[in-house]
């Protein structure tokens, strides 16, 4: 790893709380009382966005020499948990626009980072990286083009993460750019999430220098600490785990209070034997959840902070929490939802944490091939193979 130029720091890092976690639970109030403004606008509002840039939460994940703090994985689900929990847009936008901007900052050459890093901002970046476009050499870097979908907080950015094949090599590069290189297409009309803006965009044959690029399945950070060694996927799982706990811990906190103030007159939930023993089921599979997620995100935690690499076993385990914690989440959800009656049938929090979290289940790191392949590993079925992003593959020979 090498130390990122001094012209590259931060002058206002030393105003920036340093404990992320206690600045997103401070947050809350003010994130839930945004949140229904922000899905009729199809975006976060711009208090929202101002008071995540003053407490720093856009650089969870930035290098230090950046000005950024490299939250430990356990933290950052933390951080991520509480923001959801106030609103799962919120969370969504963070942990999505955190993971390319630290991941930039990590890997990234020095002459793209000077640039992106400057002002008393850090910067916002946001993209996806599942479905790639093509890039063609040309000279000292690249033409790229395609279209992508699901750019989650572009309408806050100011760069592009976005992935690309390389047609002379096959290689896989992620491309930052700036937004005003794309065309952005204004079609996020859907179920939940709305307030994420998670609309797609088009890149027609825009150069990008090599500076601006990086190996997608990287994990050798050119600066910042053994976190990075985590590649862009780990940071994914961290941030989607954390974000089915928020949106469900959410909804069995609404439906406790919506129990609570009935209580007392008849024929209530509250003396409903069987509503009991169903809240305790949803609670118990609840805290087994986050107990899994945060098991094995502290063992994944020690392995990097001791200068090793995260083991097979160790990555599936991972991506088994991550798929256990969103379906866990989303039968909760249903739980809620239909002990919610009338209350979650119209417009308010249950009504929106249900579309939100049945949106999120939508995302590839909790599609089927995700536990299939959990499973042919786990069941010895797949002794010589690794993931790559969320498949299992062949080791390379």
């Amino acid at each position: 790893m090498t130390t990122a130029p001094s012209v590259l720091g931060r002058a206002d890092g030393a105003d920036r709380p340093t404990d992320l976690v206690a600045a997103a639970r401070a947050l809350q109030p003010l994130v839930r009382e945004n949140s229904a403004a922000g899905e009729a606008a199809g975006q976060l509002t711009d208090p929202v966005v101002d008071a995540l840039h003053d407490k720093g939460l856009f650089g969870m994940w930035v290098p230090a020499p950046l000005g950024g703090v490299e939250l430990d994985p356990v933290s950052s689900l933390e951080v991520v948990q509480a923001l959801t929990e106030a609103d799962p847009s919120t969370g969504w936008v963070v942990m999505a626009a955190s993971l390319a901007t630290g991941t930039g900052g990590a890997y990234l050459g020095d002459a793209a980072v000077a640039e992106m890093f400057q002002g008393s901002r850090f910067p916002v970046v946001a993209g996806q990286g599942t479905r790639p476009g093509t890039a063609v050499r040309d000279g000292d870097g690249y033409r790229l083009s395609g279209s992508w979908s699901f750019a989650s907080g572009i309408k806050h950015a100011q760069w592009i993460h976005t992935l690309g094949i390389v047609e002379e090599t096959g290689e896989p590069l992620i491309f930052v750019l700036p937004v005003d290189k794309a065309e952005l297409i204004d079609n996020w009309d859907v179920l939940g999430l709305r307030a994420t803006g998670s609309i797609d965009y088009t890149i027609e044959d825009v150069y990008v220098p090599a500076a601006f690029t990086h190996s997608g399945p990287t994990e050798t950070p050119v600066r910042g600490g053994p976190l990075f060694t985590l590649g862009i996927m780990h940071f994914a799982l961290i941030g989607h785990s954390a974000w089915a706990l928020g949106v469900s811990r959410r909804m069995l906190d609404e439906l406790s209070g919506l129990v609570r103030s009935k209580a007392g007159r008849p024929g209530t939930m509250a003396d409903s034997l069987a509503f009991q023993a169903a809240y305790g089921e949803a609670e118990a599979r609840w805290h087994a959840a986050r107990s899994f997620v945060c098991e094995t995100w502290r063992g994944a935690t020690e392995t990097i902070s001791s200068g090793a690499t995260l083991s097979v076993d160790q990555k599936t385990l991972l991506r088994l929490a991550l798929y256990n914690a969103t379906w866990a989440a989303e039968a909760i959800s249903v739980a809620v939802y239909r002990a919610g009656g009338t209350t979650a049938l119209r417009a308010g929090v249950m009504q929106r944490y249900f579309r939100d979290m049945h949106a999120g289940t939508q995302h590839i790191t909790s599609a089927p091939g995700v536990i299939e392949g959990c499973g042919r590993y786990l069941g010895g079925l797949a002794p010589a193979h690794d993931w790559l992003y969320m498949n299992l593959v062949p080791k390379a020979s």
